[in-house]
């Protein structure tokens, strides 16, 4: 999750906006809401809609410095938004990123792929000035730190072969040692990014599997093309959590993971106590002082 979102139109925003206080009115919603939407070529379609709290609260109401549930529970109690306070959007400057934490780890084999079945055990969070920055920290934070040098194995779907270039290539500029299989690696070639090539587990020896036994592999980016135990992707990706290696599954957190190294390579991170976001906000008339408190 990103606040503020950086991957959509202005546009999609407002109409999310405004399709969200419509149902909410229409089914007379008093306190939290928790909706779900997808957007396909511009479509936005609900999912869902429940009328309860997320897990995603939390994290909302430090991205924007006002303690939504409390808000929520006197709302329900009788009070009204305009007793508390609280009648307008907070826009914040700042990026927050949550993400998921998965124990993968104590489950050896399993593959890491995920699937609309809850898997997360948990969650953190990544606040910076901007989101490569925000959205590094938030991968140290969950324990799936970007590493600054070594060598990156990269094996995509054909459908991610052709975009995955940009990627490779930002890499390798940025002194990298990029891996692949026979497909990839031609591709990347062809485009004029230098690529290793390396066997598939299936293939022979020494292969990808050995790399990452050998740690001579600092990041993997491998996007599947099925899921399933007998698959070679499957395996590496497994071999990856044993390793403890960053793995990254689709190309959109490829691209992502890119823009970050390339903010935060030499330059460090800049730690700063949550409220230190939110500089002379004393939020909603009912919010208590807050405990000082330190996001990574």
């Amino acid at each position: 999750s990103v606040i503020p979102p950086f991957s959509l139109s202005k546009e999609l925003v407002a109409e999310i906006t405004l399709k969200t206080k419509q149902i909410a009115k229409e089914l007379h919603v008093i306190g939290l809401m928790n909706v779900q939407y997808a957007i396909q070529n511009g479509v936005i379609y609900c999912l869902e809609v429940n009328p309860r709290a997320s897990r995603t609260v939390p994290f909302v109401s430090k991205a924007i410095g006002v303690p939504l549930a409390k808000l929520a529970a006197k709302i329900m109690g009788g009070k009204t938004l305009e007793e508390l306070g609280f009648t307008k959007e907070i826009y914040p400057k700042h990026v927050s990123v949550k993400e998921s934490v998965f124990p993968f780890v104590k489950f050896p084999g399993v593959d890491i792929i995920l699937s609309p079945e809850m898997r997360s055990t948990g969650e953190v969070m990544g606040i910076d000035a901007d989101f490569p920055a925000a959205f590094y920290k938030s991968q140290e934070a969950a324990s799936a730190r970007i590493p600054q040098e070594g060598k990156v194995f990269i094996s995509v779907k054909d459908s991610d072969k052709a975009r995955i270039v940009t990627v490779a290539k930002g890499l390798h500029e940025m002194g990298y040692g990029i891996v692949s299989t026979r497909g990839t690696a031609g591709i990347l070639s062809q485009n004029g990014v230098p690529a290793e090539v390396i066997l598939k587990i299936a293939e022979g020896r020494p292969n990808v599997g050995d790399l990452i036994r050998n740690r001579d592999i600092q990041l993997i980016i491998n996007t599947p093309n099925g899921k399933g135990p007998v698959l070679d992707e499957a395996k590496i990706r497994s071999l990856a959590v044993s390793f403890n290696i960053p793995c990254i599954t689709t190309f959109n957190a490829a691209k992502a993971a890119l823009t970050a190294l390339q903010a935060v390579r030499g330059k460090g991170l800049e730690v700063k106590a949550l409220q230190d976001y939110h500089p002379g906000l004393s939020g909603p008339k009912s919010a208590p002082p807050q405990e000082k408190s330190c996001v990574r």
